[in-house]
């Protein structure tokens, strides 16, 4: 299924309130309910930060096998290796986390840290890709995408930045070499909503070209204390309610999952954007006990629990899924 809509009007749509707004919400629920039915899906994940784990292997192994202990399905690796560690260290943390938990799903390494690791093994990203599929990674963050504008990206970096087409050929190596990938749009920051629309416009171009991508999570820029960029405030929840149902009508039929990412928004604002065209909350991002604050998000986790609350409070029902949304 796709939805008819021209960039004016997506342009248009973005500033939507008041009573236009929940229109446009239940337009984008009604399309959610089309393609994907009501369930609220979620994952079991736990992320690993190598900023805090470091290249401890053994400290790696012994967290995926806590996490797999505890239900988790999925484990994410954030932010790229130290500086000092082994040239195939990225191939290493592969076999170790595919190897502590047999069947777990490894989602690693940003377009930067793909760069990265090929570069660092002298290699092309589409070798690196390769073996790292047949070590045992399974997908790759689609994150680091900001705003897909290149004048954006360099102002919102301070200097130079990856250059869209190089992340757009990063990710498309990615989903040509088997690996699936989220989709993103850090938003509210110095962009404009053509700018947001253009965004989406090129995704879903990718989208068409691989279906690679699994989902698209929209994700609030956080202003940080005292910064030089002429950013925005943080953005309203109006804003990323029509972004969120934007989003489901742009992408219809190309990505049909739209995450509504309650660690940055909060529980009560996802309900409200799994009401306007959401349909998944993502993962739980479970802590265990070994070493919580191994992963970037301690101590911001939910339960089947408080997701079995979110749903019965929508009036759908809870679904768990694997990273490929395959329901369990």
């Amino acid at each position: 299924m796709t939805t008819s809509l021209t960039d004016a009007e997506a342009v248009e749509l973005l500033g939507a309130d008041g009573q236009d707004l929940e229109d446009l919400c239940a337009r984008a629920d009604a399309v959610r309910r089309e393609l994907v039915g009501d369930q609220v899906t979620f994952v079991v994940n736990r992320n690993l930060n190598t900023e805090r784990v470091g290249a401890d292997l053994s400290l790696v192994h012994d967290l995926v096998v806590e996490a797999a202990s505890l239900g988790a399905t999925e484990v994410c690796v954030q932010n790229p290796l130290p500086a000092g560690a082994p040239d195939d260290g990225y191939l290493d943390l592969v076999r170790t986390i595919a190897g502590a938990a047999p069947g777990i799903h490894l989602h690693a390494f940003r377009p930067a840290e793909v760069a990265d690791a090929a570069a660092r093994l002298g290699i092309s990203p589409r070798s690196f890709l390769e073996r790292a599929r047949d070590a045992g990674l399974g997908s790759v963050p689609g994150t680091a995408a900001k705003i897909l504008d290149d004048d954006v990206r360099t102002r919102l970096a301070g200097g130079p930045d990856m250059p869209v087409a190089r992340w757009v050929e990063l990710i498309t190596t990615a989903h040509e070499a088997g690996l699936t990938s989220t989709s993103t749009m850090l938003y509210g920051h110095i962009e404009t909503p053509a700018q947001q629309v253009a965004h989406l416009r090129l995704l879903a171009a990718i989208a068409e070209k691989t279906g690679g991508f699994t989902e698209f999570i929209a994700m609030p820029f956080p202003p940080a204390p005292g910064a030089a960029l002429p950013v925005n405030s943080r953005p309203s929840v109006r804003e990323t309610r029509a972004l969120t149902a934007v989003s489901r009508l742009v992408l219809a039929g190309r990505i049909n999952h739209i995450q509504a990412p309650w660690p940055k928004v909060g529980t009560a604002v996802a309900i409200q954007l799994l009401r306007g065209g959401a349909d998944d909350l993502g993962g739980l991002l479970i802590d265990g006990v070994l070493d919580p604050s191994a992963g970037q998000e301690q101590g911001i986790s939910l339960t089947r629990d408080d997701v079995a609350t979110i749903a019965a409070e929508l009036g759908r029902p809870a679904r768990q899924r694997t990273t490929r949304y395959d329901l369990l």
